[in-house]
């Protein structure tokens, strides 16, 4: 049994992000309501769409929501076709989409730090001005960072590259209890005990909210081609 998001609870939320990222009238949260493939068959509208803007935001709501027994839903780009960022117990749904600074490509290191509302698109694009290269593409370039963590992604280019869980080296997360905890970091080695990280890494959501990513790039290719083959028989 979840609880209702009285009117009390929703202006301490509005204190926090502020009134113009906390809403709830059906047109503007229809679209939070559905991925790519749930337009209908398991789509299902969230009570309020909560929009943070900073890691201390996201802790915060994520602080409110758990005392008050209300779920949370994280969201990226909704780019998915299973559902994970469907409110199916409605409640709020955290967009993070605010959230889409890349803060750092260091090149001397080969490392990118991003926070997690950023297009893969955008991402992409910064890394590579910065003459690197980010190896992972899943299909859609509006998928957000910290979505492609959160579902450990990979796309077509994983047969060569892996999956996102193989660049990750440090994230900032937000657990179910408001705590935000920074684990990994700009380093290729740490020895440091439970690999808490990777635990997060493709949990979709469901052990909390990623909200920064630290990422390993690469030097871009000189050429590169995708084929597809089709075969009519396995």
């Amino acid at each position: 049994m979840t609880s209702k998001i009285t009117p009390a609870i929703r202006a301490s939320l509005e204190a926090v992000v502020g009134p113009g990222n906390a809403f709830s009238d059906a047109d503007r949260t229809f679209d939070y309501g559905h991925d790519e493939f749930s337009m209908t068959e398991i789509a299902h509208q969230p009570d309020l769409v909560v929009r943070p803007g900073t890691t201390a935001e996201v802790a915060a709501v994520v602080k409110i929501a758990g005392v008050h027994g209300i779920p949370v839903t994280p969201r990226g780009g909704a780019t998915g076709l299973c559902g994970g960022c469907v409110p199916v117990c409605g409640g709020i749904v955290l967009s993070l989409e605010r959230m889409n600074r890349v803060l750092e490509v260091d090149a001397d290191n080969q490392m990118a730090v991003t926070e997690a509302g950023v297009r893969l698109s955008d991402f992409t694009r910064v890394v590579e001005e910065g003459g690197l290269y980010f190896p992972p593409h899943p299909g859609d370039e509006s998928a957000m960072m910290g979505g492609l963590v959160a579902t450990n992604a990979g796309g077509s280019r994983a047969v060569k590259y892996g999956t996102i869980r193989n660049y990750v080296r440090g994230l900032e997360f937000v657990t179910p209890a408001g705590d935000v905890l920074r684990l990994g970091g700009k380093l290729e080695k740490s020895s440091t005990g439970y690999n808490l990280m990777h635990l997060v890494v493709g949990s979709e959501g469901t052990l909390g909210v990623v909200t920064k990513v630290i990422l390993h790039l690469m030097t871009r290719p000189g050429i590169m081609r995708s084929i597809v083959v089709p075969f009519e028989e396995l």
